[in-house]
């Protein structure tokens, strides 16, 4: 049989060089991940004026600091001057001390001492005076976008282009801010947070998380809890209502129950139901009635994707003496574990010479708006 004989029901997926070629991966970095709104941290992260992360978008480093008016702003991590490192990231060492520094009183480099305020105006330049073709508003940090949304924060590193073209966060959003109204996600705190690193491509990912064909067979606890998920292949999920657990069940944990209280401002639906959205192209969102499980998708290359998983809870849940997150935390690691492990094997797999493409079966219908979203952005026909 011809392999499209059935292509009026499997619909065929990108092919397998979108996933594998590193070619496609540097377009992808210029074409989305540059020119797109991308999920980077919680608000929570940067509480203080005058707080700081340095983080690795794709390669290019990002300094988000918070401001003496308690804004959160974002600067490319580099002096205009000479384009000496400004900060070091997490994890970074030097082994001679520099004299640079980010505080209350400013960002200053360590290089030529160059020193800018958390907004990223140049306030000082030693030996340089305004006048004879230096002007300090010429070189203010460059900036990296920056909005929010649910205590969440965003980021473009086009931002001049993204505001020329009108691109908002909110237009990128879309409808998804209405359909999650009822979650507190900027009230939510996190308790806990664990890091994966998968040997898979972030699109196989989003696409493994846009359905629940594979759910039966690779999540047998969860379709306990949620036998929905494996009947009829994982078809007609209802996600905009919400998907319905077991009887008695009302939440991703061993039991399906737990003794954290429902968020107060849910619906009787909601209370009762689980509810995910992909938010392009980098952030997955998970939620409970009592709990919200984000992802934060960092691409490292073609094969390979970092995963910051962060548990959010009531801070009048984490307040209490018996407050433990390990009944959602343990149950998620273990579902989390097995998706990257599916994932990963479909990366290998796609290395054959044999594979060309793969096939989107009906059950797998919203993938297809990845393999749309990738093609627009992208700039592919067909």
């Amino acid at each position: 049989m011809n392999n499209d004989a059935n292509s009026s029901v499997l619909q065929k997926s990108l092919p397998s060089s979108a996933y594998l070629s590193q070619e496609i991966f540097a377009r992808e970095k210029e074409n989305i991940f540059f020119h797109e709104w991308i999920c980077a941290g919680r608000e929570e992260d940067i509480p203080q004026p005058g707080d700081h992360r340095v983080l690795d978008i794709l390669g290019e480093s990002v300094l988000v600091v918070r401001t003496r008016e308690g804004k959160l702003k974002a600067h490319y991590n580099v002096c205009r001057h000479r384009g000496a490192r400004l900060c070091l990231a997490p994890g970074e060492s030097e082994e001679v001390k520099l004299n640079g520094s980010v505080g209350l009183s400013g960002i200053r480099c360590p290089y030529h001492l160059w020193t800018y305020s958390l907004d990223g105006t140049l306030l000082g330049a030693p030996h340089l005076r305004e006048g004879e073709g230096f002007c300090k508003e010429d070189f203010s940090l460059y900036p990296v976008g920056l909005e929010t949304w649910g205590g969440f924060y965003f980021l473009n590193l086009t931002p001049e282009k993204a505001a020329a073209e009108g691109r908002t966060l909110h237009q990128q959003l879309g409808p998804i801010p209405e359909r999650v109204k009822r979650y507190p996600l900027s009230e939510l705190r996190s308790a806990r947070r664990i890091t994966y690193d998968v040997a898979a491509n972030w699109k196989v990912i989003a696409e493994n998380y846009n359905e629940c064909y594979h759910c039966g067979g690779v999540h047998p606890e969860l379709c306990e809890v949620v036998p929905a998920f494996r009947e009829n292949g994982g078809a007609n999920l209802d996600w905009e209502r919400g998907v319905s657990h077991r009887e008695g069940a009302f939440t991703f944990t061993w039991t399906g129950t737990t003794n954290r209280a429902p968020f107060a401002t849910l619906n009787e639906d909601e209370k009762i139901r689980h509810k995910g959205e992909l938010i392009y192209p980098n952030f997955m969102l998970s939620l409970a009635a009592e709990h919200a499980t984000a992802f934060f998708l960092q691409p490292i290359g073609p094969g390979r994707t970092q995963i910051v998983c962060e548990f959010l809870f009531h801070p009048q849940e984490i307040r209490k003496p018996d407050f433990d997150p390990r009944d959602t935390v343990d149950f998620w690691d273990l579902t989390n574990r097995q998706d990257w492990a599916i994932c990963e094997r479909v990366q290998t797999g796609m290395q054959s010479r044999a594979h060309h493409a793969g096939y989107y079966a009906p059950m797998e219908d919203y993938s297809l708006d990845i393999r749309r979203y990738w093609k627009e952005k992208m700039k592919e026909s067909g």
